[in-house]
């Protein structure tokens, strides 16, 4: 059986040269972070399918960031990889919110599992709560209305 089925798309040959050799030419110090950073180039090029993927060299940092759209018109995000074990101090997430675009922070584990977590320089409300509490506490509501 060769060949793909009708409805598979094959990617084109040498595909994985479409991605950025540039990275390793930014010159970071740090192996870890760059490897991160390739994984998380790679999840949102060829699984999220993620908009104008760059790499961006921060000098201050020493990191590689990304810069990326989630989709065809929407607002570029930048995203710091970072491996899971490596800790950030209050001044790097600053430097990075300071950019001026909307933050992903994504922490990479040794296995290469990817989490990420959007940065807001603030507080932020957080949706409530969803569950059965939630209901219990108007259930509750309502009993106390009836008993006046």
């Amino acid at each position: 059986m060769s060949g793909a089925s009708g409805g598979e798309k094959r990617p084109p040959p040498n595909w994985i040269l479409q991605h950025p050799a540039q990275m390793k030419d930014l010159q970071i110090e740090d192996s870890a972070q760059v490897h991160a950073a390739f994984l998380v180039y790679m999840d949102l090029t060829e699984v999220r399918r993620w908009k104008e993927v760059s790499c961006v060299k921060s000098s201050e940092l020493q990191v590689v960031l990304l810069e990326a759209r989630e989709k065809e018109g929407a607002p570029t995000l930048t995203i710091l990889p970072l491996p899971a074990h490596q800790s950030v101090t209050h001044k790097s997430i600053r430097h990075v919110l300071d950019r001026g675009f909307p933050v992903l922070l994504c922490a990479v584990a040794a296995d290469s599992t990817l989490v990420y977590q959007r940065m807001t320089d603030g507080l932020v409300t957080p949706d409530p709560p969803v569950g059965p509490f939630q209901d219990m506490g108007r259930r509750q509501h309502r009993k106390r209305r009836q008993q006046r």
